[in-house]
């Protein structure tokens, strides 16, 4: 232990006496630690961002729904239906970590306002649920459903302007019954929304689900959308219920295997964040490897005479490759320090962002700087600068004595 702190003591004090030198390369690792710090929470707030709009527009944490449903519920939607009274869902809504649970009644149709006729997809919802279920729907006029107006509806903003409606408006739902026939129900708009996909706005129908049964005629729903408590307990909560409901005749599926988007998002961001990742190493290893050889030309007279009094070239090695360690970890710290201030700035300030592609509108971006992300961070300067100082530290260590002796004369 004493030898070994010796040997940090001799590579800080070899570090610090070549002030400028030094510096520089710390401020080479610091900077590459703020860029990974600032780039990587950009994308880690964006991808929590998008997790939660994509739990809160639609999906919820985890679907219930009948076996077959999500392979083969396109064909043949009303063959899966789940009771809407069932002891079933009473049970699965006093699980330990379930906030609340709605019934969803999908089917497609047509809906008409004057001469105009257009294709819609439309769901039929509990109004008093989806108020929690659907948080990242946004009322862009009028208001939202309402359990006390069986008929009101409100229309996806695109589907409205297609349409030529307005609040207030009587438009007519017209949709296949299990039996084969047509049926229609007259309604008024109470409000136009919008969510996160356009592609949804620009077709999409939400109405109280006693309507929705009414209108196709049949009891029930497709699918019951649990809210957790915490996104986090989405695991647990799914393996849960895989255990205690295993003899039911129910599925469940977690929302990241609904999110095609979303997964396809995180796999392109991960390898920008990889990509961002590999210039900063090889920055930090080039400054680095340059320092620590400067440092071994300008010392070579030193190495020759601490090898002809007896220090072992281990030992040699073992002080240059400290010294790239020390500065490593240094720029390191420093790099998170500014760094996580500068996001916490940068986050107060917000960055206006404009609308995604596929997505209706824009927002305000923050900077999230997680544990993990300090971490590898950190990791990558210590790692990185252990490498970029392990060539110069072997040059070192294998100097010819004469020759080094001789080199400063």
């Amino acid at each position: 232990m004493n030898s070994l702190l010796q040997d940090f003591l001799l590579a800080f004090r070899n570090v610090v006496r070549q002030r400028r030198r030094s510096g520089m390369a710390i401020i080479a690792v610091a900077f590459g630690i703020i860029t990974l710090l600032l780039a990587g929470g950009f994308i880690e707030w964006t991808l929590m961002g998008m997790r939660e709009w994509t739990i809160g527009s639609r999906l919820g944490h985890i679907q219930v729904a009948r076996p077959g449903y999500f392979q083969l519920g396109q064909s043949d939607p009303f063959a899966y239906l789940l009771t809407q009274d069932s002891a079933d869902r009473s049970a699965l809504e006093k699980i330990d970590g379930v906030k609340i649970i709605g019934a969803r009644l999908a089917f497609g149709g047509l809906i008409s306002h004057g001469e105009a006729t257009i294709s819609f997809l439309g769901e039929g919802v509990e109004p008093d649920k989806e108020a929690l279920l659907s948080s990242t729907l946004f009322i862009t006029k009028g208001q939202g459903l309402s359990t006390g107006d069986a008929k009101g509806i409100i229309i996806g903003a695109g589907l409205a302007a297609n349409l030529g409606v307005d609040v207030g408006d009587q438009v007519v739902l017209m949709a296949n019954t299990p039996a084969g026939g047509v049926s229609a129900v007259e309604c008024h708009v109470l409000g136009l929304f919008s969510t996160v996909s356009k592609a949804y706005d620009d077709a999409a129908v939400r109405l109280p689900i006693k309507t929705a049964q009414s209108l196709l005629k049949v009891g029930g729903s497709h699918l019951w959308v649990m809210l957790l408590e915490k996104t986090e307990d989405t695991a647990r909560v799914l393996a849960k219920l895989r255990d205690g409901f295993a003899d039911r005749s129910l599925e469940f599926v977690p929302w990241n295997d609904l999110a095609d988007f979303y997964n396809k998002t995180v796999t392109l961001f991960r390898k920008q964040v990889g990509v961002i990742k590999v210039i900063i190493a090889i920055i930090i290893v080039l400054s680095i490897s340059n320092t620590l050889m400067m440092n071994v030309v300008e010392r070579t007279g030193e190495i020759g005479t601490a090898l002809a009094v007896g220090i072992t070239r281990a030992k040699i090695m073992r002080s240059f490759v400290l010294e790239g360690v020390l500065l490593g970890v240094g720029g390191g710290l420093i790099g998170l320090a500014v760094g996580t201030i500068a996001a916490h700035i940068i986050s107060l300030i917000g960055i206006p962002m404009p609308p995604p592609p596929g997505m209706a509108r824009g927002y305000t971006a923050e900077i999230l700087v997680t544990p993990g992300l300090l971490f590898d961070a950190f990791l990558l300067a210590a790692g990185t600068t252990l490498l970029a100082s392990l060539y110069p530290a072997w040059k070192a260590s294998r100097m010819v004595i004469v020759d080094a002796l001789r080199f400063n004369r």
